[in-house]
């Protein structure tokens, strides 16, 4: 039985398609396929062994990229549930939202950046969308997933008008100033609320913050309050646990409230209704927003600055910017490692391009064996 969806959520009947023309499947939605396509594409599988904070080396506990998107994907399907919005769409998206992560987290995606600077730059974001529309390669008849245009819509949050311009329909809301759909916009924050939240249980588990550091910030502050009034005796992992799930609770529950608010003092009554809306509808409240970036700025000062994330992230930028000089300075160990005989230069692309998409696909592990094997032969 297919759920009830308000009139304001995307849905097949409303769907602005694929890029190449397919078949309607008698089994599932186009969302459905959507989200089957993208767990099924190798660059999917790829995010089990990239970094989401701690290199993959540094403990099995720590979450990376594929486990981080599980949770996304679970926070907005509850979200996404609640408001009557489409489910499959939301997963779809959040499935797919760090398909483009480099290696070694944010500090693998600003050596690339740094790398590509004079050749448009990296943003992972961009990449996502380039992973899903070129470079898998699961079909005869084209290139790519041929997602439909609103999970693409979704992968792609952020992007400059320039680069908007050079991408057809998918980057014209930036030109214009629009919105995408309450699903992409559900993916966005549940993106958020997984990575903070989560990053916190991680850096506890890692010890290089503490319970009593985290109390700095409110929205910590009072449910370990009601924790420790509740259970006095509770301690370490069952501790942590109940505060991360009643953090995440009080997050997704303020954020439905607000958004059906939202929602509904907007009068939308479509999906392009939605699309010309001047403010996004799916949001936090005020005072909980607030608490939130409240603990993000703690996250960047405490954890993300700390100085062995620091000091972690200086080798993984050494990593990506040795891989980078090598393949480039000497394009034949690149395209013999790749098992090609020539360029792949049917979009035009200049060595660097090709460089830029095989190391944003790396796992951490498989840099480390490339850095390790680049660096014996210029011994």
């Amino acid at each position: 039985m297919s759920p009830v969806l308000s009139a304001y959520a995307a849905s097949d009947k409303t769907t602005r398609g694929r890029v190449y023309r397919e078949e309607v499947s008698p089994l599932r939605s186009e969302y459905q396929r959507d989200r089957d396509r993208i767990v099924h594409c190798s660059a999917f599988r790829r995010l089990e062994y990239k970094t989401q904070v701690f290199v993959n080396h540094e403990g099995d506990m720590f979450r990376n990229r594929l486990t981080h998107s599980l949770e996304v994907s679970q926070i907005g399907r509850t979200v996404s549930r609640a408001l009557l919005l489409n489910e499959d769409l939301t997963e779809a998206i959040c499935l797919a939202h760090d398909l483009g992560h480099t290696p070694f987290g944010h500090a693998g995606q600003d050596a690339l950046n740094q790398c590509m600077r004079e050749h448009g730059g990296f943003e992972h974001n961009l990449q996502s969308l380039r992973v899903v529309d070129k470079l898998e390669e699961k079909y005869a008849d084209f290139s790519g997933l041929n997602l439909t245009f609103e999970t693409r819509e979704g992968i792609l949050k952020h992007c400059s008008s320039e680069r908007a311009r050079t991408l057809g329909q998918i980057g014209s809301r930036f030109l214009e100033k629009k919105l995408p759909s309450l699903e992409a916009q559900v993916a966005n924050i549940a993106d958020e609320i997984a990575y903070n939240n989560h990053d916190v249980d991680d850096g506890l588990r890692s010890g290089l913050i503490t319970i009593e550091d985290l109390q700095a910030c409110r929205i910590i502050d009072e449910h370990i309050k009601f924790v420790r009034k509740k259970w006095p005796s509770i301690e370490g992992r069952a501790l942590v646990n109940e505060l991360i799930r009643r953090m995440i609770n009080s997050l997704v529950t303020d954020l439905v409230e607000t958004s059906k608010l939202l929602i509904d003092s907007s009068g939308v009554e479509t999906i392009d209704d939605v699309r010309n809306t001047s403010i996004p509808l799916i949001k936090l409240g005020d005072d909980m927003a607030e608490k939130h970036k409240q603990l993000k700025i703690f996250l960047k000062q405490k954890l993300y600055r700390h100085h062995n994330v620091r000091s972690m992230g200086d080798r993984s930028k050494h990593v990506i910017n040795t891989l980078f000089e090598a393949y480039c300075e000497d394009p034949v160990k690149f395209l013999k490692k790749k098992k090609m005989d020539k360029p792949r230069n049917h979009e035009g692309k200049k060595i660097e391009s090709e460089v830029r998409d095989y190391i944003a696909g790396m796992t951490d592990r498989f840099a480390m064996q490339e850095f390790s094997r680049l660096t014996s032969l210029r011994e």
